[in-house]
């Protein structure tokens, strides 16, 4: 089956895309209040979703931080939809605007393997294998239940200028 990934612009359709997607995955995001923050912020960031016969299934929000580093904020694909590479292209796409905007690094934050749990274990090598690095684990950030392994990805970019000029260090 053919996916599609496309740039999404509208805040409505970024909003029922985030919420179809993430209500259908209690595994990874079983908390309503974090579920409803993840769909209300989002709605106002860039965000490409995969399409597979026209239905959405799967999504990735990115934030600035800044000139720099960008963050997938959030990210889901359907559960029948795994290993087929969706993600893979959401986080490619992520990776192809970053670099047209100059940025050296692309973060993630996920539940750290602390505190056991097999779809976050997933989550975890599947950033491995996209190139995340863990940097640091924050036990607190997000609750004492719930550690957040901070992980990095360096978008080797040939030598170039800072986008606020100046040579890399």
């Amino acid at each position: 089956m053919a996916h599609t990934v496309l740039a999404i612009n509208d805040r409505s359709l970024k909003r029922q895309i985030a919420d179809r997607v993430l209500r259908a995955l209690p595994d990874w995001f079983g908390i309503e209040e974090a579920l409803a923050e993840y769909v209300g912020q989002s709605q106002d960031m860039w965000l490409w979703a995969a399409y597979a016969e026209g239905t959405p299934v799967g999504f990735l929000s990115l934030r600035q931080h800044n000139p720099y580093t960008w963050e997938v904020f959030c990210m889901g694909i359907l559960q029948n939809f795994h290993r087929q590479g969706i993600g893979s292209r959401l986080v490619a796409a992520a990776e192809r605007y970053c670099g047209e905007h100059r940025a050296e690094f692309l973060t993630v934050k996920t539940l750290d393997a602390s505190r056991p749990n097999a779809a976050y274990a997933k989550t975890r090598q599947f950033y491995l294998a996209q190139g995340f690095r863990p940097l640091e684990v924050f036990s607190t950030l997000w609750d004492g239940e719930n550690p957040c392994l901070f992980m990095a990805k360096s978008l080797a970019l040939p030598s170039r200028q800072h986008p606020q000029g100046g040579q890399p260090r």
